[in-house]
């Protein structure tokens, strides 16, 4: 069953990004190696700080704007709610991928 996900991204100085996806793995690692061009590669958003689950495309789009919608404060403290200390929640996802010098995953997806 193909799932979406909502994510927060952030940088070291706690800008954030909010997007949508149907390949969490895929997205995080195109932020990370700055193959998405705009926002994110230039305030350096390479940390997942945030993201939940959807079984309907229509329903994370909908949670999409809903959070995209909330005031900076509000974004935090749903980030906090589970995620306190900020740690990059896709933290070793990627170790075996990078050890083996072979590329990412293709821009087609997510």
């Amino acid at each position: 069953m193909r799932r979406f996900y909502v994510y927060i991204m952030a940088s070291r100085t706690r800008v954030l990004y909010v997007g949508v996806t149907n390949n969490i793995w895929s997205r995080i690692w195109q932020h990370k190696h700055d193959e998405l061009p705009g926002f994110t590669r230039e305030y350096r958003v390479h940390r997942l700080v945030y993201f939940e689950g959807f079984q309907y495309v229509n329903n994370a789009i909908r949670r999409e704007k809903v959070i995209k919608g909330w005031v900076r404060r509000r974004k935090i403290a749903l980030i906090e709610s589970v995620n306190p200390t900020w740690e990059d929640l896709s933290e070793g996802w990627f170790e075996k991928v990078e050890m083996s010098g072979k590329a990412g995953p293709s821009l087609r997806s997510g």
